[in-house]
């Protein structure tokens, strides 16, 4: 014997009943078969809001009542040649007269008891059955149908009655015994009590009536036919990467089932797991797909952790007071309010301590639990002994399960790590002593990415997807995006990383898509944007909740760095090639590095000095290594040092700053360059990486420029400085005539910091620094004669860009 199960959407419409009696027929070739059919889908739902719009006395449940029906007798016409329909358009029709009888009379006494609740609904799963079985009729195919009421019995407790397994295998042997068949067609769900009152398993109880058919019969096989191929390592809706699970023990099953995986009804398993009935989950849809085998031994799986699960509309419940440590009883009392209440606790977590309790319920029975709870202890809560019963709702609970996780270290660690990188906080945490399951109570607006965050630790060996939010769309930006594009495929085969752009925007457009840019068309992307909104786009990236988030600063604004503070509470990485945040104050600098390390996120700003040069980290790696920096001496603007190299009176200094903007190398603003700014800022934050406590106001600093020159717009600045040209040709000559260069130098020594045009002579380690250059001379203890030189391209745009790239990887590896 066999007993194959087809849910609602598999018998959905007459198309689908066909699919399933071609997938019936193939099995009846092999073994005599029971077929349990659920309700066609969606008309449980119907007949529910039915009964309760009649409940309410609102005449509207007539029309879904006429909905119920129309369906029914379409299938009917549909499926099965009229010459060969007999009695079922009449018996569908005296059916739903008596259904039409009951919710009339449930509206004239506006009451809705669970009897007739159960009463109501086995309809649903009635007409199928007759349906299926009057098709096979209709082909030639012998079958036998059979009401469930007369074998699958049950006690009274109406909506989720259990059954009697020793009834129940005592009727259906005689039943079978009695009235032989190759196929019988048997409703699922439904069921009736001592009395012959009808009664229902659950929502989801046609797997619960397969599964005890099948110990019933000792079947050989059980088989749930649904719209998946199987069982899934996630719900495929929240991660779009899941993987079908092609073997899988009945308790891992069970765990799954039970946080909501719902491929299978939770109780299905018990059944059959004592009768050691494998149970095959097939797609009605796809039957030639494998599926999900489930026995009591599986195949060998390479994988710690067999799925993920989760489960919403949780509340958490916690009792705690002074008057419960070392008291014995008060668990006891705890979960016996619950239990007179019939209030399932899904998970428990006490402190050891014993100072608090804290369990996992229903969201709906909430209130329920929290007067039964407070009326249980109103004499201990009056004493101050015990506090009123805290309540939160929201929340969701997630579980990783998995046989091979037992004796297994750092699973926990390692799922506890994933989620905390990602700025998931934990409610609360539970393990069975099986440590076949971890599960742990989070907030419901984290799950997505939760689930997505453990999948990738735990089953996406292939990659880990990086979402980046990219800022300042201009000349760096637009570099960098090209970079991004170039190396895609290379950082997926080389590195594992998989990085999307999924926000980005410049002064005037944004463009979010949590599915992820395109990198080939993104320009067109962005011109046909919605108007920037720094808010708005922030608060995306802090609602959407992505995961290994990375917000990269690709601009010069002063209130993006603002908005750095509240993207690392919520664990997003902040790779800023904007210098103003690490050059602001610096309790503001030590926030934001304290921040980064408490929400175990990264804080890089490796282009704030010297574009892609490796300046910052080499400088990290000294001072972590136990060295000490003494002295610094550079030259670190890209800008300046164009200027000096090319400037030689033949055309204008004016001339040759325009030059250096418009080949990238000046800030838009080329006063924060040529004034001085940009340079104290650089070597205001390597003094601070360097382990001193600066400010920017501490830093020395000589202009050059002539006052007038620093007054007005962009525009009145170049015009000053046309003026002023004899001023910069006097420079000039100057230092040729002590047989010097000029070069802008920033130096740190003895804690003081100063910036400023210096006379550079041909004996000296800055002489010889030509184009754009940058270079840093670190003197430390252990480089004490010869100093630690970095020197290169320090202003451009593909050099910059290349810098943000970098830090970008550094973030996505942490």
């Amino acid at each position: 014997m066999q007993v194959l199960k087809f849910g609602g959407t598999s018998v959905a419409n007459s198309e689908n009943i066909s699919k399933v009696i071609g997938i019936v027929r193939k099995a009846c070739l092999k073994d005599q078969t029971i077929v349990v059919v659920s309700a066609l889908g969606g008309a449980t739902d119907m007949l529910i809001d039915a009964g309760r719009l009649a409940a309410a006395h609102d005449l509207a449940y007539k029309e879904k009542l006429r909905q119920f029906c129309v369906r029914h007798h379409v299938a009917v016409q549909d499926l099965i040649p009229a010459g060969r329909q007999d009695s079922l358009p009449e018996l569908v029709k005296e059916k739903c007269s008596e259904l039409e009888s009951i919710c009339e009379a449930v509206f004239l006494l506006r009451e809705l008891s669970p009897r007739t609740q159960d009463n109501i609904v086995s309809y649903g799963e009635l007409l199928s059955s007759m349906i299926v079985s009057a098709a096979f009729d209709a082909l030639l195919i012998s079958n036998r149908w059979l009401d469930a009421r007369e074998i699958i019995h049950t006690d009274s407790t109406f909506g989720f009655a259990a059954p009697d397994f020793d009834v129940i295998t005592a009727l259906l042997g005689d039943y079978l015994a009695q009235r032989p068949s190759h196929l019988y067609i048997i409703p699922g769900f439904i069921a009736s009590d001592a009395n012959g009152v009808t009664t229902t398993l659950g929502r989801g109880g046609s797997d619960y009536s397969a599964a005890i058919i099948a110990a019933a019969t000792d079947a050989t096989v059980l088989e749930i036919w649904t719209d998946v191929s199987g069982m899934m390592t996630a719900d495929p809706r929240l991660v779009p990467n899941a993987k079908a699970i092609p073997y899988i023990s009945y308790k891992e099953a069970m765990e799954l089932s039970h946080f909501g995986a719902r491929v299978i009804y939770p109780p299905t398993i018990q059944p059959v797991m004592k009768k050691e009935i494998p149970v095959w989950i097939k797609n009605t849809f796809s039957p030639d797909d494998y599926g999900t085998l489930i026995e009591s031994s599986v195949m060998e799986n390479k994988n710690t952790a067999r799925g993920i699960s989760s489960v919403g509309k949780m509340a958490f419940i916690s009792l705690e007071g002074s008057g419960m440590v070392g008291i014995p009883g008060f668990s006891r009392r705890l979960f016996g309010a619950l239990s007179e209440e019939k209030i399932n606790v899904i998970l428990i977590t006490q402190s050891s301590s014993e100072h608090s309790i804290c369990a996992a319920i229903d969201e709906v029975n909430a209130a329920r639990a929290r007067n039964a709870v407070d009326e249980e202890f109103a004499n201990e809560i009056l004493a101050g002994k015990v506090e009123p019963l805290q309540l939160e709702t929201g929340l969701s609970i997630i579980a990783l399960v998995g046989d091979n996780m037992k004796n297994h270290t750092g699973i926990s660690g390692k799922m506890f790590g994933a989620l905390g990188r990602n700025s998931v906080n934990i409610r609360a945490i539970a393990q069975g002593s099986s440590e076949k399951n971890i599960s742990a109570v989070i907030s419901t607006a984290d799950v997505k990415k939760a689930i997505n965050v453990l999948h990738e630790e735990f089953f996406e060996t292939a990659f880990k997807q990086v979402n980046l939010f990219v800022t300042g769309i201009g000349n760096v930006g637009s570099r960098l995006m090209a970079q991004l594009q170039e190396q895609q495929q290379y950082l997926l085969d080389h590195l594992r990383l998989q990085l999307r752009v999924v926000g980005m925007c410049n002064s005037r457009k944004m463009v979010l898509d949590e599915d992820g840019i395109s990198l080939q068309n993104w320009h067109e992307q962005l011109a046909q944007g919605t108007p920037m909104d720094l808010a708005e786009f922030t608060a995306f990236i802090e609602q959407r909740k992505l995961r290994n988030p990375v917000f990269v600063d690709v601009t010069s604004s002063e209130p993006v760095t603002r908005c750095y503070e509240s993207l690392l509470r919520k664990s997003v990485a902040v790779v800023a090639c904007n210098k103003i945040a690490s050059s602001s104050s610096y309790e503001n600098f030590e926030l934001l590095k304290h921040l980064a390390r408490e929400y175990n996120t990264s804080y890089l700003f490796e282009t704030n000095v010297g574009a892609g040069l490796p300046i910052i980290g080499t400088l990290n790696d000294l001072m972590r290594s136990g060295d000490k920096v003494n002295r610094i001496l550079a030259v670190l603007s890209g800008t300046l040092n164009f200027v000096f190299n090319n400037y030689d009176g033949t055309v204008s200094f004016a001339t040759i700053v325009k030059r250096a903007q418009d080949e990238g190398y000046a800030e838009p603003d080329p006063r924060v360059d040529l004034g001085g700014t940009d340079v104290m800022r650089k070597i205001l934050i390597l003094s601070r990486e360097a382990g001193y406590r600066m400010e920017m106001a501490e830093i020395a600093s000589t202009s050059f420029l002539p006052e007038s020159c620093m007054v007005g717009d962009v525009a009145s600045f170049y015009r000053e400085m046309e003026k002023h040209e004899d001023h910069f040709l006097a420079l000039y000559r100057k230092a040729g005539e002590a047989g010097c260069k000029l070069k802008f130098v920033a130096s740190l020594e003895n804690g003081k910091a100063s910036v400023g045009l210096q006379h550079i002579s041909k004996d000296h380690d800055l002489f010889h620094l030509y184009g754009k250059d940058n270079v840093v001379l670190f003197y430390t203890n252990r480089y004490v004669q010869q100093p630690l030189v970095i020197k290169g391209a320090g202003a451009g745009a593909d050099v910059t860009a290349s810098g943000i790239f970098a830090d970008i990887i550094r973030a996505a590896r942490v």
